[in-house]
Order: structure tokens, then sequence, then C-alpha cells
């Protein structure tokens, strides 16, 4: 195998003792490639072994650790270290992106930053100002990622999951102009447009919610703010995979986002939007049972803790909750936005090819605490 393989896996194994000045040494390296281009010759003609070894042999295997890395190109002549996620190759779908300040822009910047191509849905009144923005280079700071290149968005598609069918669109949301110029929005017709422009896709994100009385105690919700909240919130995630699950490879994932309200009381978090995160929870292992089975898909959430969005500005006391964890989580530090990217890029990657049906929380640990160290009642005490 010479250095013109266009792609490979790269296992390293290594045995690191340690000098007198504390640095540690490689002993040995074994270092085996799959030529990808050659791989219909047998793998005979495909993979290839060198060992090196150094005067470290001496030290004992316990310090032995094996690292893995997909690489190409040029890459390829240098030693690989780390595990890095890699989504080359792989195209994701996200629902409920419509500027650059939210979990859902920072999940597409995670995404195309291991590789996968981006798709994403948005919805329908906001697309004209979304798409104005991007092609403006309004954007063009926050696309920046890791290696200095812009996110490049293959396509924007007009979506709002709260309908699932033409049939099920109302005539007065039919004629309302912020609708006008926009077709085949619903979901069933978003994934039909998925699978006609692309064929499939292999990661489904939702990142999507709103409930029209948030600001309302649970007593004073009506029925049709709390089902509204409950259609946009949680079905919409069940209609979303529903429609694109037969156009997902296996081995696929999906990612939603809930937040700490579906297990513990936040007051202030109301319309039904706490019962709607609760029910998503819910759904997402019901889900991945019937996912799994059907279509070998994985099905994770992630509770993220409280960030300054526009979104997220509608209940009225974000900051508040901003503060609040800053003064009573674990790790005493702001929550970032790519964090909930990054963790999002290893529940959708092959690292987590046994992570189904679970809610990872990303909130610097405060959904741990039980009591609020910044209370008045302590402060009193001691």
């Amino acid at each position: 195998m010479g250095a013109s393989a266009a792609a490979g896996l790269h296992v390293v194994v290594a045995r690191p003792c340690p000098s007198s000045s504390g640095r540690m040494f490689m002993s040995r390296t074994a270092f085996l490639r799959i030529n990808l281009k050659g791989a219909s010759q047998g793998l005979a003609n495909s993979s290839s072994v060198f060992s090196i070894r150094s005067p470290c042999e001496r030290y004992s295997s316990k310090y032995c650790r094996v690292v893995t890395r997909a690489m190409s190109g040029e890459s390829e002549k240098r030693t690989a270290y780390g595990l890095p996620i890699d989504l080359r190759g792989k195209r994701a779908f996200i629902a409920g992106v419509a500027d650059d300040n939210g979990y859902g822009w920072a999940i597409a910047k995670a995404l195309a930053a291991a590789g996968a191509e981006i798709l994403v849905g948005t919805w329908v009144p906001a697309l004209n100002i979304f798409e104005t923005s991007l092609r403006r280079g309004k954007f063009d700071e926050s696309r920046r990622l890791p290696n200095g290149s812009l996110m490049h968005i293959a396509k924007v598609y007009p979506l709002d999951a709260v309908y699932d069918t033409p049939e099920d669109v109302p005539e007065d949301v039919k004629t309302n102009k912020r609708y006008a110029g926009s077709s085949n929005w619903t979901v069933k017709e978003a994934a039909e447009s998925v699978k006609n422009d692309f064929g499939s896709i292999d990661i489904l994100v939702h990142s999507l919610a709103n409930g029209p009385e948030v600001t309302k105690p649970l007593l004073e919700t009506s029925r049709r703010g709390y089902l509204a909240a409950i259609s946009a919130s949680s079905y919409s995630f069940v209609s979303l995979l529903q429609h694109f699950l037969p156009i997902m490879h296996p081995g696929g994932a999906t990612v939603s986002l809930t937040y700490i309200a579906s297990e513990r009381t936040i007051p202030g978090y109301g319309g039904g939007m706490s019962s709607a995160k609760a029910a998503l929870e819910s759904d997402t292992r019901v889900l991945a049972f019937e996912a799994g089975r059907k279509g070998q898909i994985r099905v994770n959430t992630i509770s993220a803790g409280p960030l300054g969005s526009r979104a997220a500005k509608a209940i009225g006391f974000i900051e508040k909750m901003i503060d609040y964890s800053y003064s009573n989580a674990p790790l005493q530090k702001e929550l970032l936005a790519d964090e909930v990217g990054n963790t999002a890029a290893f529940l959708v990657s092959p690292l987590a090819s046994a992570v189904t049906g679970s809610v990872v929380y990303v909130d610097n640990g405060l959904n741990t605490m039980g009591l609020a160290i910044d209370s008045r009642s302590l402060a009193t005490q001691n």
C-alpha cells in the first residue's frame, strides 16, 4: 500500500513509559491501514502492518492503549492520535433552525465540523429572513468552523412540523400571508422533498418547540394551548421520525432537545410545556425500541441547560434561569451552545453506537442539585 490511498481506518497501539522528566514515550506502534480504494482486491492486498520498537519495550503492558482515527489525504502520512468524531459521508436533516444563536444552529455546526452534509428545516414564517441573512453573509462569522471554513448548508427546506400532511392545514393558515410563496412545508412533504433531492439521510435532529401559552401557569392554561404545546413540542418529533424513517440508512440516529422541567417544577415554564417535554422523553424511550427494531435507528434526547436564545426569551425570565444555573450548578460556568452541539455530534456518531433511549444532561450538572446553594434561607442559617 502506498500513500495514495483515498481513505482508511488507522489503529494505533502504543505503550508509553515514563522518563525521569515525567514525559511519556512510545514503546511500540503497530499501524494498520485498510485501503478502501483497493478493497475489491481482497484484504490480503489492502492492508499492511508496520512495527516500530523503542527502548521502552521493557515496560509493562499495563500501559498499553489503543486509539483509532479515520483519516484521509495527506494526513494519512502521519501517526494518528485521539478518538475524533467522523461523520464524513453522512447527511443530516436538522428541523428547527431559524437563526444563528440557538441549539439547532450549534448542532448543525458541530455535525458540519465532523464532516456531515447539512440540510435544515426552517419554520415557514421565518424562512425568508433566515435565507436572506444567509445569502447576505450576516451569519458568516457564526458559520465559521474550527478549521476556518464556513459551514455549508446544502439546502434549506420550509417546514411547519405542526402539520403532518397538506390535508391537515386549516384554511386560515393556507391563506396566511406569512406562508405565501412557500410550498411543500408539511412534515410529509418535507420528507418527500428531501428524498427527491438527496435520496436519503443518516441523521435526524428535532430542535423545535412552541407553547403559545408558555407564560401562563398550568392552572390557567386552556385545553387548546396545552394541546398546541404537545403538538408542536413533542408529537412533531414522532411525526418527523414517522416520515423520515423510510429514507434513513440503518445505523442512523436521531436527537431531540428536552429540558429539566420535564421532571422538576420550574415556576413560570407553563402552558403545558413541562408536560410536552415529559412526553418527549417518554417518546424517546418508546421510539428507541420501535425505530431500533424497525430500522436500526438510535433515538436519544439532550436535556440542555438554559440558553439566552431568541426562542428561549419567549418565556420571559431566561436570564434569571441562566444566573440561577451559574450560581447553583456543580460546574460554575456559562453553558455554551457548542457544548450541546458537540454532545449531539457524539450521540449521532459511531462512537455512540450502543447508546439509545437515553436522556443525556448537558447543563453543567444542574440536574443533580436538590438544594439551591444561593438560597436566602441558607444565608440566614450561616
